[in-house]
């Protein structure tokens, strides 16, 4: 059980029941009393809980940032049916979790519509936004930024050094991370040679960045990368990657997005390319990569605790307005499936 689950058990008890005590949890959560006692440090730090001698009870009056009535989260995301769903699920969970409301704003990965979207957020009266751009922001994004009036916190956006996002609190999942544990997973098969195929995106410049990593820390070689159109492989690209494939250039290959990776899939296999005998594929996103047939071996970035955790630092910075900035990488999973496979 998750952390975030066994505060939800906790809270449960607590409110139906009053007082608890610490030995009924642990047995009721099957954890140690070293975890336990974690769990309940972190709800009292939050006003969520009282702690008394051998247990806790509920609080008489909920901190006030906490009150549902007293916070409104404003949430914008560029897409609601690929890969943030789970992100805002976590916050929305979260939120939730804390008394607060979670409303939403989708831009369709468009620049004006993001801000659109905003102002209208922050003229319904949101109290904090948390942002995911239809771009990682630059100089463009600066005096937007800047006016929002409220606190903010980038999510699945990487700040970089010295932008205007750069002193926001921020909550990403790792990706160069991801894909290097992609890429590592195909070596320790036996491949060597690799590439990377994939689409221009926010997120294409990190996973690339753990690929090129992991080669050279590898010592692994291949062509290096494909490139695909933002509708799908093309024929042509389809043939470059069969003929790496073909000719031994390529054994394995870190395909971002899943959705990507599938089409892809169906046109290796019309070219009669088999998978995972001729070929292993990683994908990178794990949404649909499950569905493939044959299944595909993919790397899921952490979405839902990404979602949690810009809940809790914009929380904690409306709270706290004074403490320094955070930025916090969640680590990918890799979940292994029948398209990778030892090389013979």
């Amino acid at each position: 059980m998750f952390a975030e689950e066994r505060h939800e058990v906790i809270l449960r008890e607590v409110r139906e029941r009053g007082s608890v005590r610490l030995a009924d949890l642990v047995d009721r959560l099957g954890v140690s009393m070293v975890t336990l006692r974690r769990d309940v440090e972190f709800l009292a730090g939050r006003g969520l809980v009282n702690r008394v001698h051998g247990g806790i009870t509920r609080p008489a009056v909920l901190p006030d940032v906490m009150s549902q009535e007293a916070l409104t989260v404003g949430m914008l995301v560029p897409s609601a049916t690929y890969y943030y769903p789970n992100v805002i699920k976590g916050a929305r969970q979260e939120a939730e979790r804390l008394g607060a409301r979670l409303v939403l704003g989708v831009s369709r990965y468009d620049d004006e519509e993001d801000r659109k979207q905003v102002r209208q957020l922050i003229d319904g009266g949101v109290e904090g936004l948390l942002l995911t751009p239809s771009r990682q922001p630059d100089e463009s994004h600066a005096e937007w930024l800047a006016g929002l009036g409220v606190p903010a916190v980038l999510v699945e956006r990487r700040a970089s050094l010295g932008g205007p996002a750069s002193l926001l609190d921020a909550a990403a999942s790792h990706h160069a991370h991801g894909a290097f544990l992609g890429v590592r997973h195909l070596a320790e098969l036996g491949h060597r040679r690799v590439a990377m195929v994939t689409r221009s995106s926010p997120t294409a410049p990190r996973v690339r960045h753990g690929f090129l990593a992991a080669v050279r820390d590898l010592g692994l070689s291949g062509p290096g990368e494909f490139g695909i159109e933002q509708e799908g492989p093309s024929p042509s690209q389809v043939e470059a990657v069969v003929s790496a494939i073909r000719s031994g250039s390529v054994t394995g290959l870190l395909v971002h997005n899943d959705e990507d990776a599938l089409l892809l899939v169906q046109h290796l296999r019309i070219a009669g390319v088999r998978i995972p005998s001729d070929v292993s594929i990683v994908a990178y996103d794990d949404e649909v990569a499950a569905l493939s047939d044959p299944a595909l071996t993919a790397v899921a970035p952490p979405k839902s605790a990404v979602g949690r955790a810009a809940v809790n630092l914009l929380v904690r910075r409306l709270e706290h307005p004074d403490l320094p900035g955070q930025h916090l990488a969640l680590l990918p999973e890799l979940r292994p499936r029948s398209s990778t496979a030892p090389l013979l």
